[in-house]
Formats: C-alpha cells, structure tokens, sequence
C-alpha cells in the first residue's frame, strides 16, 4: 500500500500522538512517552490558533487529513499520527475544554458557550501509510524545505536520522528531501557537532536548540573550520565526530564562545556577527585573548584580529573623498578665518595620522 489514496475516519481516541515527532527536540523523544506528555511538551504550538478554526470552521476540513501509520505503541498495535500532530493535539485539548476540564483560563474561555460541529471529534479524516519511511520524502519536502518549516536544529536532526538510522548518504538524502547537497552535508555535520558539544561541556538544552543556527553558520567560516581542526567536506563516516579528540579542549571554548551557559553569557548575540567571530578565529592573538579572559570582548577580541581595519579605512577614504570636493570651492573663502581654523584642524590630524603610520623604506639614490 505504501501511502494509501483511500480517505478514512477515525475517534479521537483512536489516533495518538506521535512520541518521535522532531519538533518535540531530541531529548525528550522516546517512544514511551507519554501522550500527556507530548501534549505538555505542545501547549505552546500556538494550538488555541487551530482549535478557534475548527469551531468557526465548521469542523476538520478532509482535504487537511492526516497521515497515520498503524505501529507498537505502548504495547499494543494503535494508530499514530506522523504529519498533523498540532491538529490532533488541539482538538485533544478542546475536547478537553468543552467537557469541562480545561488546561488553562485560554481553553476555558475558547470552550464556552460553544457548540462543536458534529462528528468533529468521531470523524476525523486520516490516510493510512504502511510505516514512516513511505512519507520520508513528503516530510522532508515539507517541514525541510517547504513551507511547513521546523526549526533548524530540527531539521538537522530529521537529516542525521536519515543518514544514521537509514543509511544514506548525502546524495539520497537530496533526493529525498529536495535540499543541495552541500546543505544536507552542512547539516549533517553541525547536527553531529552538537551531539559531540553535548559530550564535551555542560551546556544547557534551550541554548544548544535555539542558537544552533548561529552554530551552522558558524562552521562556513574558515575560521571555525582552522580552529576546531573539522572538515566541512567530510563523509558520513568520518563526520560522526567532526571534532579530532585532541582537540576537544577548543571544542570546548568554542561552545562557552558560541553558546554561553548559565554563568555567562555567549561572546555575542547578533547572528549577522557570525562572519566577524569567524574571523576572530582566525587570529591567534585574539583566540588568545579569548582562552585567557574570564569574561572576554567581543569588540576586543575583533580589534586584534584587524577587524576595524575596513571601518577606519571607509572613514579615511570618506575624509579625503569630503577633501577633494572642498577643494573646488575653497579658493572662494580664502579670507575666512573660520575655514582657516577647520584647515589646521586636519592638518594636525594627518599629520598624527601619519605618524602612526610606519616609515615606509627609503629610496636609495643612485
């Protein structure tokens, strides 16, 4: 049967959440977990959204079906829902609410005085799927690189399962999913860093998910790459631990650099400066001035790796650009005492300038 074309209906209390969703993060997945807990884990997927459209929908729209594939849950063979999890669980937590056990103020009032259209919770459209892996590539497509997007280190995740549990390679997992290759392998590799982050130093959980972006686009950088010593263009098999084991120990910097923990907070917080802290990686004095200070500067540590130089030349470049214009008109206020003074002004700072500067070697007469 693979993915089924036949549209069918289930009870509500037929069809259960899926313990192995991504969204729910990969430390809390576990295929006993409970469906209490997965709706906890859930309440903040913006549900009350969903349920007001049931109520004022006039119910669960079929063409919105979800796909359910019949496995081992909790000891018994039941029916779990792989794509549309938030729409079960909402209509969970309503059902809740309209017989008068409310999760919160919210449901409460979301509940009252409303009449659920009928059979919204008897008949609720599903298509079966013979296992997971029959709808891989319309999760990938969707939640991956479609319009349903997860998270980015949930995404990653969904990638190195693939990879890990399936067996593929970067390939496949294009083919699969719609992505570049490039894309898959980045992620690939940034997922299992994080995995190794995780191994290395005491971080916490919410830090590693929400800043995993900032990881990813981190190791594009030559810096990060020269620093923790990764190939960004490895293979599987040699990516499983992107970081070599004698350089765990700058793993470990990097970590309390990118993510901070619940001491300090990371070096930076602007996801736009990934490009700078690449560079900052790349300066041996300002790597150690990073490794030796307790509460190091982002700002410092960018001024010893020369990267103000640009900023200091656009201003110079500006000066004299502004210089060159004054120029044609000058002549005409040659009498003004007060354009005399500006004058010596930027006389004394080039000439300050200038004495900043090195000597260049002379010329040697002939």
């Amino acid at each position: 049967m693979a993915v089924g074309t036949e549209l069918k209906f289930a009870s509500l209390d037929e069809l259960n959440l899926d313990p192995m969703n991504p969204r729910l993060g990969r430390n809390n997945t576990r295929p006993d977990l409970p469906q209490s807990d997965i709706l906890e884990l859930m309440k903040d997927w913006t549900l009350d959204e969903l349920a007001v459209s049931f109520l004022e929908s006039g119910g669960f729209w079929t063409h919105e079906a979800v796909l359910a594939t019949k496995e081992r849950l909790y000891g018994k063979t039941r029916l779990v829902v792989i794509e549309g999890n938030r729409r079960l669980a909402a209509l969970m937590l309503l059902h809740e609410a309209i017989e008068g056990r409310p999760v919160s103020k919210k449901w409460e009032e979301i509940a009252k005085g409303r009449k659920p259209p009928k059979k919204l919770f008897t008949e609720i459209p599903y298509i079966e799927v013979d296992n997971r892996a029959d709808i891989e590539s319309f999760l990938g497509f969707r939640h991956v690189t479609g319009i349903k997007e997860w998270r980015p280190a949930e995404k990653a995740e969904y990638i190195a399962k693939l990879i890990d549990e399936r067996g593929m390679d970067y390939e496949q997992v294009m083919k699969k999913i719609g992505s570049k290759t490039q894309t898959v392998r980045q992620n690939y590799i940034s997922y299992r860093l994080l995995l190794e982050i995780e191994d290395t130093v005491d971080i916490p959980d919410e830090k590693l998910e929400d800043r995993f972006s900032v990881m990813y686009l981190s190791l594009r950088t030559r810096g990060a790459q020269k620093y923790l010593h990764i190939d960004i263009q490895a293979e599987p098999a040699k990516a499983k631990r992107p970081v070599p084991k004698q350089h765990l120990e700058a793993l470990a910097k990097f970590a309390l650099w990118l993510f901070g923990n619940d001491e300090r907070d990371p070096l930076f917080t602007d996801s736009r400066k990934v490009d700078d802290f690449g560079r900052i990686l790349e300066s041996r004095k300002a790597v150690e001035y990073l490794e030796r200070s307790e509460e190091p500067s982002f700002d410092i540590a960018y001024r010893l790796a020369g990267g103000d130089e640009p900023e200091i030349i656009r201003l110079i470049e500006n000066a004299a650009d502004n210089i060159e214009l004054a120029l044609t008109r000058a002549h005409l206020y040659a009498e003004s005492k007060t354009l005399r003074a500006a004058i010596e002004r930027l006389r004394a700072d080039s000439d300050q300038l200038m004495k900043i500067l090195p000597t260049g070697p002379k010329t040697s007469k002939k």
